[in-house]
């Protein structure tokens, strides 16, 4: 088991999704409001339009900074997906990228709920 006892700081909680490279608002909150969340476990969650994901959470840190990657797995319009992503903090947002594997991939940007 990961030891993800740090993970609290700065990432967990709910963070809205306001933009997408890929993919405009309104295709984003779709089905809810587009969102990614972080649990102290060093599990989380996303959903934007039609796409829903579970994530195994690692948080590290690149230049001094805190960063998290993860895997997941989850589904788009109902077909099982599979992928990865990261984010880094900038300021008050997040700035990260989610991808599909073999497929799409959006860079986001989110604010902490």
């Amino acid at each position: 088991m990961v030891d993800n006892s740090d993970f609290a700081i700065p990432f967990s909680g709910r963070w809205r999704i306001i933009s997408m490279s890929l993919w405009d608002r309104d295709f984003i909150d779709e089905e809810e409001e587009g969102y990614i969340e972080f649990e102290k476990t060093g599990s989380g969650e996303f959903h934007f339009g039609y796409v829903h994901g579970q994530c195994d959470c690692r948080m590290s840190h690149k230049s001094g900074k805190p960063f998290v990657e993860w895997s997941w797995t989850g589904n788009d319009e109902m077909s099982l997906a599979e992928g990865r992503g990261w984010a880094v903090l900038k300021e008050a947002e997040l700035h990260g990228m989610i991808s599909f594997h073999q497929g799409d991939e959006s860079e986001f940007v989110a604010r902490k709920i």
